[in-house]
């Protein structure tokens, strides 16, 4: 950090020059400012709430910058500051105050003005690039200009400011922080202004030379900019995208910015003032309990909303310049602070471009009452946002037909099936979540983004096992969605023994794995197996393993053979115990064991067909063995 001192001291060395007098035109008024009076102050005595400067003579001015008060002599004052001049000469004093008179809204404080007081006495200052803007404003508040004198604290600032602060990376870092509390005269001076294109200009001469691929050697300047107020961060990527850094940059750099000012989405909701937080939990085990936001940092919330909205306002447009992982982190932490509903809508779309990259806990996102907004009565409140992640799957959807539409080749619909799949297997936990919305976003995928249905199933089964009320119809309903010939081996030998299935689904599943596996085991003994291979110990142990395959299912099947009779002779004899009873009183029973009687004729009706069918297919115009 580089300084200047400032040495005004006047002297009196000249004995002649002791008894003259500086005069000075005001209109139509002269005040006489006597020269040696620069030199009066000896020193300056702080108090707590007073500011004095010790000398021979009585101090004859008071003057309140915010709580402090400053007894001085107005002579030293009058001949530097244009501001004060005016004021001594038309305005009325307020001694009855406490003070004569009263700065208001005075840039950078009481400590700025004793720095010019100072400098107004004669004595030393320093000039840093913590207060250089400071003073630069001050200075111009009370128009210490080269017409009041030659050599002004004005044309002084401004010289450090121009050739020392901005020639230096850290020292214009440290300018622009220190305009935070400067505004508005650090903007309307262009301080702001000529800081950022300084830092910008540094940033593209950097990264010009850095290449196309971006380093740790590169991103050195991501941390300083990340101290940035939010504004003055915004100004300094405009300037960069408006000289030509690559968007892959910029998007870096936004992503710096927001891991370290964002809140945290594990810990506390009120903001980290750019620092990240270590303790991480669980997502939904916090936000399902937070609620909506506390009113008593409303201003903080306000604050962290300004972040959020122009994060996501200059985002780079192009795909691949922001992590899908980000920008979902991004959509939590908006719908939290209520950002813009537009600014979100944007954002979904485009979490929708990348979202073959995301992850099941990125897209696991809680559910929150923002402000006034009150959860559906009618409906249950979940867990998680499912609303949010279908509207960002139907987005995905519709710029993968734009990809089609386009004869584009490359296609990521096949990748995210699983991811959904195990997404559809996570919110099936949450009690709350309805059926009706739980088909709608199983069967948004096309029928074709799924080669297997491994994922759907152990999402369904999970579904029926937190859902044990659903009754026999809403079970049926959701097992329509899962294409049963898209199961593997092991996903069928599951469904035959999963009790929550429904009945016709279980014996579907086991005519299924029957027939395919004597397709197969036909196929290998007449040497038409597609999936031949030339060693000849692959075949033996692939024949051996489908023999015990077969068999394990056949003794399946018979154990549902073995239930369905057992069931059949209880009905028997309950038929037989009601036709003892009086006839003339109709049981209640009744119609309860016609139902019965008529579902295990269908069942076994069923078993019989299925068989034939199976039989037909394996090979037309032969006889074969039945298996029922």
């Amino acid at each position: 950090m580089q300084k200047l001192i400032l040495d005004e001291q006047e002297g009196t060395s000249d004995h002649h020059e002791s008894n003259e007098s500086h005069h000075q035109v005001h209109d139509d008024q002269l005040v006489v400012v006597p020269t040696m009076l620069n030199a009066i102050a000896d020193g300056f005595v702080k108090k707590e709430k007073s500011w004095s400067a010790t000398s021979q003579l009585p101090s004859d001015l008071s003057i309140r910058v915010e709580d402090v008060t400053f007894y001085i002599h107005k002579y030293p004052l009058i001949a530097r500051c244009g501001y004060i001049n005016q004021i001594e000469l038309h305005e009325p004093k307020n001694s009855h105050l406490g003070y004569d008179i009263k700065l208001e809204k005075f840039p950078g404080g009481s400590e700025t003005f004793e720095t010019i007081l100072k400098f107004c006495y004669g004595l030393p200052i320093s000039l840093n690039p913590a207060n250089v803007a400071a003073l630069r404003c001050g200075s111009e508040y009370l128009e210490m200009t080269e017409a009041m004198e030659e050599g002004n604290l004005i044309s002084k600032t401004e010289a450090f400011f121009t050739f020392v602060a901005l020639s230096s990376w850290n020292d214009t870092i440290a300018v622009l922080k220190s305009c935070e509390r400067l505004s508005p005269w650090a903007e309307n001076l262009q301080i702001v202004r000529r800081c950022c294109d300084s830092i910008a200009w540094k940033i593209f001469r950097e990264n010009s030379t850095a290449g196309e691929i971006i380093t740790n050697e590169g991103t050195w300047w991501f941390d300083d900019v990340a101290t940035l107020r939010i504004d003055f961060f915004m100004r300094i990527i405009t300037a960069v995208r408006v000289k030509g850094v690559k968007p892959e940059i910029i998007g870096s750099c936004i992503m710096n910015y927001g891991e370290k000012c964002l809140p945290s989405m594990y810990g506390d909701t009120r903001g980290m003032d750019c620092k990240t937080s270590t303790n991480r939990r669980n997502d939904s085990q916090w936000s399902i309990t937070s609620g909506r936001i506390g009113e008593t940092s409303i201003g903080q919330n306000k604050e962290q909303r300004t972040i959020i909205e122009s994060l996501i306002s200059i985002l780079p447009p192009q795909k691949e310049t922001v992590s899908c992982k980000f920008l979902l982190r991004l959509l939590k932490i908006s719908i939290v602070y209520a950002a813009s509903p537009a600014l979100i809508s944007e954002l979904e779309k485009r979490i929708g471009m990348v979202l073959e990259n995301a992850s099941t806990n990125d897209l696991l996102i809680p559910t929150y009452a923002v402000g006034d907004q009150t959860i559906n009565s009618n409906e249950e409140q979940t867990i998680h946002n499912i609303d949010v992640v279908q509207r960002i799957l139907d987005y995905f959807l519709m710029y993968e037909q734009q990809k089609l539409q386009q004869q584009e080749l490359k296609s990521t619909t096949l990748n995210i099936s699983k991811l959904f799949d195990s997404y559809l297997a996570e919110i099936a936990r949450d009690p709350n979540v309805s059926i009706t919305k739980f088909r709608v976003l199983a069967e948004s995928l096309p029928r074709h983004a799924r080669t297997c249905h491994d994922g759907l199933y152990r999402a369904i089964d999970t579904y029926l096992k937190t859902h044990p009320s659903l009754s026999e119809h809403d079970r049926r309903r959701l097992c329509k969605i899962m294409d049963c010939g898209k199961l593997s081996l092991d996903g069928c030998m599951h469904a035959a023994q999963n009790e929550r299935l429904p009945m016709r689904i279980i014996i579907q599943r086991i005519m299924q794995v029957l027939l395919s596996e004597q397709v197969k085991m036909r196929a290998a003994v007449h040497g038409k197996d597609i999936t031949e291979s030339d060693d000849n110990s692959d075949k033996e142990n692939r024949w051996s393993s489908t023999k015990n395959e077969v068999k394990s299912l056949r003794e399946e099947l018979e154990n549902v053979k073995i239930q369905m009779g057992e069931l059949h002779r209880d009905y028997s004899e309950l038929q037989q115990e009601y036709e003892k009873t009086n006839n003339k009183h109709r049981s209640p029973w009744t119609s309860g064991w016609r139902k019965m009687k008529k579902s295990a004729l269908f069942i076994r009706k069923m078993i019989e067909d299925e068989t034939q069918e199976g039989e037909h297919r394996v090979k037309p115009g032969r006889r074969t063995q039945s298996i029922s």
